[in-house]
C-alpha cells in the first residue's frame, strides 16, 4: 500500500525539478469553489495535489491542467463535456469523471472522482464510430496513487520509449463504460 503523505512529497519533488515556474498550490477556497461548480468533491488525493504540490504544471507529458480557468482547467473542461452530455441518447463524458490532462488529439487523462481510489481513465476520441462512446473509454489505472507511482518511476505507457519494454501495461477497455455513461437531465 502507499503511502500517500510520501507519495504527495515525492510528486513535489519531481514536480520542483521538472519546472522551475510551477504554479503556486490553491487554497482551501479554491478547492471549495472547484467542487462547488462540479457539485462533487473532488477526490482526496487529487485535492492534495492540487492544494499542496501545485495548480497544475507537473505530471506526465503535457502536465496536469489547473483547477480553475480562465482557459482550460479541470473544472471548464468537466462543465463542457458534461453539459455536451445532457439529454443526449448517446452521452460522451462520464459524471464524476474530471480531466486532468490532455494528452493531444482530444485524448484526455481524467480521475473517477465516484470510485474509492480515484480509478485514472483514458478518453480516445479515435474508436468512436457514432452511437455510444463506450469504446473511447479505457481504465489507465486502478488508482491515481499507482498512475502517480508509475510515472514517478517512468514506466508509463506514455513515456518515450514505452514500447520498447516487455513489461508495458496499456489501458485496457473500461468495464465501467457502458453503466456510466448517462444523461444527465
Amino acid at each position: 500500500m502507499t503511502d500517500i503523505d510520501d507519495l504527495v512529497r515525492r510528486v513535489a519533488q519531481r514536480a520542483a525539478s521538472d519546472s522551475t515556474e510551477l504554479p503556486a498550490p490553491v487554497g482551501d477556497d479554491r478547492i471549495a469553489r472547484a467542487e462547488a461548480e462540479l457539485g462533487f468533491a473532488l477526490h482526496p488525493l487529487l485535492a492534495r495535489l492540487y492544494r499542496e504540490v501545485a495548480d497544475g504544471g507537473f505530471g506526465p507529458d503535457y502536465r496536469l491542467l489547473p483547477l480553475l480557468g480562465p482557459g482550460s482547467a479541470v473544472v471548464g473542461e468537466y462543465l463542457t463535456r458534461r453539459e455536451a452530455s445532457v439529454g443526449v441518447e448517446h452521452p460522451e463524458w462520464p459524471e464524476g469523471v474530471v480531466p486532468i490532462l490532455t494528452w493531444g488529439c482530444g485524448m484526455y487523462a481524467g480521475v473517477d472522482c465516484l470510485s474509492e481510489d480515484g480509478q485514472v481513465l483514458m478518453f480516445e476520441p479515435n474508436p468512436y464510430g457514432g452511437g455510444s462512446w463506450e469504446p473511447c473509454w479505457f481504465l489507465d489505472s486502478g488508482s491515481l496513487a499507482t498512475w502517480l507511482e508509475t510515472w514517478l518511476s517512468g514506466n508509463g505507457w506514455f513515456e518515450e520509449d514505452a514500447y520498447d519494454r516487455d513489461d508495458l501495461v496499456e489501458p485496457r477497455p473500461w468495464d465501467q463504460a457502458a453503466s456510466r455513461l448517462t444523461s444527465a437531465g
